[in-house]
Order: structure tokens, then C-alpha cells, then sequence
């Protein structure tokens, strides 16, 4: 929908705003206010309900919620209310400190940055005159929860708005449980509901989203969605076959191979294509792991320095440095010369980067909603095409080859998650997670911020008031008990709940103000040799396989205290190149490639080396009747075809292995070895007519379900409960165990 000019008779919003915002608006030589802007202005400006924006990167988001925002505060002649602006990152906040003090600067309002970059004199400004917009992470609030407890009822008693910006960045999470958690706090200290705005990328399931940002809203969350506008998107899936280092010639003791010849030559080709496709514009490019990014980014680099360019590619990631990830950002963000980013998830939220002409994709993407995050940084100015160029490198195909491989799986997901953006869809948030571990350190924070309390109230602030709903009675009561078995809280005779010794030290370091934990990775050690470190998102149980480091090893034991990992070598084939072992995948993705790969057209948007492995494994997909049959034979293993997401395969393996049967997920299938399908129909007819207390006794079998950050502290069958809700999809499982039990098997 197209929105009337911004002066004309025609836009009601326009006229509703105060009359200095509007001359800054002419001053910006804007000529109309956008679709979100202009349906924003009305539902905001009263601050009397609760309003998410949702709509596409650069769609004027800020400004939807700023204009009417701003236009609030200043009905007074002094500005004396106030917003709490919360952001995921502190380069957002950075980023939104500059943007909005160029309109609040003629306006006479105060804007405070808080994170820790920030200095004390600046905070104190604050502190002593709370007026203006306050921007702070979940972090920096829980922080001033913690030190500020008995001060924040007249820090906050004018507050007039919370905003929540990359909304759809918190939903799901234990740090979203956190946010929720101090959102009903800031209207517990205010003694009324704090109207609250999200601002997001649209999200698959919007009204998710609005329950979300207030579970027990007592009216309805108004949603202002506003589309793409039918932006052009151009789309080139390239691929190419593993080939190994050019390297095929000793070296000295002494002497290092250069990159080029030390990488897989067939990252070494995608460097080249790469390089050649980019080299000249902006551009953001994702492979799918840190060490990727820097492989790519030092190849590309080298390219340039070989050719007799100035650099024209910057990596940029979590474990690089504030000041290596700036230099990044400012090279891009210049625009006097080309820059591209070779990076990981760290830019696909909303930081100001400029415009990208493309955006490159190594592998497939985390997921559907991902891709159309990142996408979203391309093609924005007018006129201008949306480009995304993917890069599938597939295995060299053998005797022994798996599933994975002769399913071409990278490939096909690639291509279903590209058609499921095409369609507009994308993956819902996941919600219903218990997030224990967030109630743990929301019960320590409390006590903190209070000086003590009851447990009466930590249940009525927590869980009645809170987002803790799902936790009930006798499980808060366990958790209570297993905190004070550990010295993290004491009672007082009066029944007063304190921290203990352990407590009070662990409140008062600066890393308790995060709900989350950095991401855990299990060491993996074979023998006496350590092989490496492992981010672990399956189920662990002895006697798995897992892959790493190019082979397939057997798990012999796990020691969650230790996060290690002891294995021995597996001899049960050569390893897929693609294991899935990264991002989690959706059911609906997992059934789009079952479509792929029953259809016989050509797809208009690969290159004809991506074609050909396509078709190689249509005719895999074909002669393995994998349309019709459900359980069939793959050299020593008895393959579930299941076409679900890994909720379901993850959930379905743990129930397989309880009963003794040797499974793991496999992507589209399940894989079950050293058993006929006799055997594995007698077990899934079994899980068919599991209980549920039957499929949570299975959960024992899990050795790593510390899974956030104070798991440490819970109860074993809680924790474990909280990692089904969280990991696994047991109903799920069970469903599709009765499928397969009847199904028609080769």
C-alpha cells in the first residue's frame, strides 16, 4: 500500500504529530511517511496500548515507533517522561543513540546510551533527571535491577513507553525469558502496565509475537505489519564438488603451506567465484562457521593483495575484537570505496552497515527466517533488485557414500529454503521452552533488587505475573530446595529467602547480569589425544556416532561436568560432508526438500553444475523409492525416511536408543544400525504406544542436558524436562514412529 504524502490533507498521521517533529520531517526533505509510519503515528502517540511495527530491514521501523513516540514526551513544555529503549546488541544501541540524537538534539531531548561502554558521568545525568529515551540491553537492566533495586520506582515513575527492538531476536530464548521477566518487573515497580512497543522483522507466527511481548494483555496487541512492497529478488545457486588441497609435495620442517594450496581446492574455487562475482561492490558474505570466515576472508583478502587492490573483503564475528569488528562495519558503512563482510550472524540484525549490492550464502543458510534477515540488507535503494548468490559444495560421491551425500543434502535444503522464501514463508520462533535456568537467575536477581523476599512473592511476581506460567507449584518448590542445597539462597526463621554464600558471590560478578552463557562446546578427546572442541545442538548418549574432523567417531562416554567428550574411532563408513550438525532444521524445510526431490523440472535458479548434482540425486530419490517407502536398506543400516525437522529425528533417536537399537539423526532420515527392519518395526511399534511418563523416562538417557547457563543448579528430572522442551519434539516422535510402524518398507 502506498502512503500519501507526509504534507497533504490526505495523511491524518502526519497532522497528529507535534509540530517541531513535523519541520524536522520537511527539514529531511522526506515527501510522504511510509506505510508502517503512517498507521504507527495513531496507535502509538496516546501511549494507552501495546503496538508491535513489523516490517522489512530499513522500512523506517525506528521512525514508526520515534515519531509518535517522541510527539508524546513532548506535550509538556519540558520533556519529563521517559522511554526504555531495549536493544539485543550494544552496536544496535551505538547505532540508535546517533540516529534518534539527531532528531531529539532540536527537540530538546534527552538521549542515554547504557551499556558498558558508556561512562559513569553519562549514567548519572540519567540517574538524576529521568527524562528522555534510555537505550539498554536485557543485560544493563538486569544490572540496574541488581545494584538500583530501591531507586527504581523513581527512575521509572515517569517511563511512558517500553520499546523492544529485533523482537523477533528474543522470542524463544532463555534471554527472551529473561526480557519478559524484566518487563513484568519495570510494571511491578511503576505499580501500573508500561505500554510496550516491539519492533521486528516479520515474524512467521505474528501472533506469537504479541503474546510474546505481553502474555496476559488484558486488550489486544495491535500488529502493524507492512510487507516488502514486492521488492525484485534474483536468485544463482552454484555448485561445485568437494576436491581435496592442491597441496602434493613435502615441505620442510620449517615451512608453512600457503593458504591456497592448504585449503580444499574446492574452497579455493568458491574463493575464486567469489572474488570475481564481488569484487568491485558491497557485499555481506555468510559461510557457516567462524573458521570459515576466516578462511574466506584471508583467501579473498590475499586475492586482492595478488591482483594489486587495495583490500576489499573484512572478516567479522563474535571472538574478533570491538575495534577489528568496527574497522568492518566503518569500511562498509563509508561508501567511498568497495568493502564486503565475510561474516556470521553478527550482521544480520539491524547495526547501520549501508546498503550491500548482494548477499552471498557458503552452504545453506541456519534457516529460512535467517536468510530472509540477511536478505533484507540487499537491494535497498530503489529501483534495485535483491540478489543472493548460494554456494553448495557437495561430496565427491563413493562406494560407501550415505544418504546425506547421495541425497545431495546441503544442496536440496539450499534450494528448499530458497523456495520457501520465494512463498514468503518462514519459520515461526519456537516457543514453549520452560527456561528453568532464566527462573534461577531471575529468583537470585529479585532477591538482590528486594534485599530478600518470600517465595509467596517470587511465585506471584515470577510465575502469576511473570513469564515462568508453565512452571508449576511442586516444580518451583524442587527448584527453591536444590538453590538451597547449593548455598545459593537461605531462609531466614521468618521464612525471608537471602543468598547464601555461593549466591551473593555469583550475583555480585559482572557475568551474572546474562541469562545466557557463551556458546558451550564439548572437547572431543580419542585416547590421550584432544582432537578439538565440539558445539554440541544433538542429543549425546553413549554409543552414538558423531562426526568430526572428517571421520565418524563412537561416542564411548560423555562428562557433561567437563563438557568432554571421549570417543574411538567408528568404522561404519566414510563421513558425510554435510551433517547437519550446525543449525537446527524445520519440519517444513525437510518436507520442501521431499518435493524437490520429486519433481522433475529443471530449477530456474541453479547453475548447470548445481543441476546436474540435483538430478544425480533425483535418481537416487528414485531408484531408492524414497517417494512411496518409508524404511529400506542402506548397506549395514536400516534408514527412516522421516522428512521431519530435528525436533522430531533428535526425539526419535533418544526413544530408539532407550530401547537398545543403535540410531541417529541423519537429516531427512533416521539411521538405524546393525538391525533388521523386522527389529526396528517390533521397537517403534512399542514407541507408538509409549505414555507419556515412558518418553520422559527415556530422557535419561541424555547425558548432555546442561543446556543453559544455571542448569547446573536444577533438579536432574527438571533439567531434563526443560531440555524435551527446549530440544525435542517427544509427541512428535511418537506420531511419527506410528507412521513408520505401518509403513510400506523395501
Amino acid at each position: 500500500m502506498s502512503s500519501p504524502a507526509s504534507g497533504s490533507t490526505d495523511s491524518r498521521s502526519f497532522d497528529l504529530l507535534d509540530e517541531r517533529i513535523r519541520r524536522w520531517i520537511w527539514r529531511e526533505g522526506w515527501t510522504e511517511l511510509r506505510d508502517a509510519q503512517e498507521r504507527a503515528v495513531p496507535a502509538l502517540i496516546g501511549a494507552d496500548r501495546d503496538v508491535i511495527i513489523a516490517a522489512a530491514t530499513a522500512a523506517g521501523k525506528t521512525e514508526a515507533a520515534f515519531l509518535p513516540i517522541l510527539s508524546n514526551l513532548l506535550r509538556e513544555p519540558r520533556c519529563v517522561g521517559s522511554v526504555l529503549y531495549i536493544s539485543p546488541l550494544k552496536a544496535l544501541i551505538n547505532d540508535q543513540w546517533s540516529r534518534l540524537a539527531r532528531l531529539c538534539e532540536s527537540l530538546d531531548i534527552p538521549v542515554t546510551g547504557w551499556h558498558g561502554d558508556v561512562s559513569a558521568g553519562r549514567k548519572q545525568r540519567f540517574l538524576k533527571h529521568s527524562a528522555g529515551v534510555l537505550l539498554i540491553t536485557p543485560e544493563s537492566l538486569e544490572a540496574l535491577f541488581v545494584n538500583r533495586g530501591a531507586s527504581l520506582a523513581g527512575i521509572f515513575s515517569t517511563l511512558r513507553y517500553v520499546v523492544v527492538d529485533e523482537l523477533h531476536a528474543f522470542v524463544g530464548s532463555e534471554r527472551g525469558m529473561q526480557l519478559q521477566s524484566l518487563m513484568a518487573r519495570v510494571d511491578h515497580v511503576c505499580g501500573r502496565s508500561v505500554p510496550r512497543v516491539g519492533l521486528s522483522a516479520t515474524l512467521g507466527d505474528m501472533q506469537l509475537a504479541a503474546r510474546f511481548l505481553r502474555a496476559r494483555a488484558q486488550k489486544p496487541v495491535d500488529i502493524i505489519e507492512s510487507g516488502s512492497a514486492g521488492q525484485e529478488l534474483k536468485v544463482l545457486i552454484k555448485g561445485f564438488v568437494e576436491t581435496g588441497a592442491r597441496l602434493d609435495f613435502d615441505l620442510a620442517p620449517d615451512e608453512r603451506p600457503a593458504l591456497e594450496d592448504d585449503v580444499p581446492g574446492s574452497t579455493l574455487e568458491v574463493a575464486n567465484q567469489i572474488y570475481r562475482a564481488l569484487r568491485g561492490s558491497n557485499n555481506l558474505i555468510f559461510p557457516n562457521s567462524r573458521r570459515l570466515v576466516e578462511n574466506y576472508a584471508s583467501l579473498l583478502r590475499r586475492a586482492c593483495e595478488h591482483d594489486g587492490y587495495p583490500n576489499e573483503f573484512w572478516p567479522h564475528h563474535g571472538s574478533l575484537s570491538k575495534e577489528l569488528r568496527e574497522e568492518t562495519e566503518r569500511a562498509l558503512k563509508a561508501g567511498d570505496r568497495p568493502a564486503s563482510a565475510v561474516c556470521t550472524t553478527t550482521l544480520e540484525l539491524g547495526i547501520d552497515i549501508g546498503a550491500v549490492k548482494s548477499v552471498a550464502q557458503i552452504g545453506p543458510p541456519p534457516s529460512v527466517a535467517s536468510l530472509r534477515q540477511r536478505l533484507g540488507r540487499s537491494g535497498r535503494r530503489k529501483g534495485e533488485a535483491a540478489i543472493l548468490r548460494c554456494y553448495c559444495v557437495e561430496a565427491e560421491l563413493r562406494d560407501d557414500s550415505d544418504l546425506s551425500d547421495r541425497l545431495r543434502e546441503g544442496l536440496v535444503q539450499s534450494i528448499a529454503m530458497v523456495r520457501l522464501l520465494l512463498r514468503r514463508w518462514f519459520e515461526p520462533p519456537r516457543a514453549g521452552g520452560l527456561h528453568p535456568s532464566t527462573l534461577v537467575q531471575q529468583i537470585l536477581s529479585i532477591i538482590a533488587e528486594r534485599g530478600g523476599v518470600t517465595a509467596i512473592d517470587l511465585w506471584q511476581t515470577l510465575v502469576v505475573e511473570g513469564p515462568f506460567d508453565t512452571i508449576d507449584k511442586p516444580t518451583f518448590a524442587a527448584i527453591l530446595r536444590s538453590l538451597g542445597s547449593r548455598d545459593l539462597i537461605v531462609q531466614e526463621q521468618g521464612g525471608l529467602l537471602l543468598h547464601g554464600i555461593v549466591g551473593e558471590r555469583l550475583v555480585n560478578h559482572y557475568a551474572f547480569y546474562a541469562s545466557f552463557s557463551s556458546d558451550d562446546e564439548f572437547s572431543v578427546v580419542a585416547g590421550i589425544r584432544h582432537l578439538g572442541s565440539l558445539p554440541v545442538s544433538h542429543p549425546l548418549t553413549p554409543g552414538q556416532s558423531i562426526i568430526f574432523a572428517g571421520q565418524r567417531w563412537r561416542v564411548q562416554d560423555v562428562d557433561a561436568e567437563k563438557k568432554t567428550v571421549f570417543v574411538h574411532p567408528d568404522r561404519g563408513g566414510a563421513p558425510p560432508v554435510f551433517d547437519g550438525a550446525g543449525a537446527r532444521v524445520h519440519d517444513a524445510v525437510r518436507r520442501e526438500m521431499f518435493q524437490v526431490l520429486a519433481e522433475t523440472e529443471p530449477v530456474a535458479f541453479l547453475d548447470a553444475k548445481a543441476q546436474m548434482l540435483l538430478d544425480e540425486a533425483r535418481r537416487y530419490f528414485v531408484s531408492s523409492n524414497l517417494a512411496t517407502q518409508a524404511i529400506f536398506v542402506a548397506g549395514s543400516s536400516v534408514m527412516l525416511a522421516t522428512w521431519s525437522g530435528d525436533w522430531v529425528n533428535d526425539a526419535l533417536v533418544v526413544l530408539l536408543r532407550a530401547q537398545g537399537l543403535d540410531a541417529w539423526n541423519q537429516g531427512p532420515a533416521v539411521s538405524v544400525r546393525a538391525a533388521g527392519i523386522s527389529a526396528v518395526r517390533d521397537v517403534l511399534q512399542q514407541i507408538a504406544a509409549m505414555t507419556v511418563s515412558e518418553t520422559t523416562a527415556a530422557l535419561q538417557t541424555i547425558q548432555n542436558v546442561d543446556n543453559e547457563k544455571w542448569d547446573w543448579t536444577l533438579p536432574d528430572d527438571v533439567k531434563r524436562t526443560a531440555y524435551a522442551s527446549l530440544r525435542l519434539d517427544l509427541a512428535g516422535a511418537v506420531a511419527e514412529a506410528r507412521r513408520l510402524a505401518v509403513a510400506e518398507s523395501a
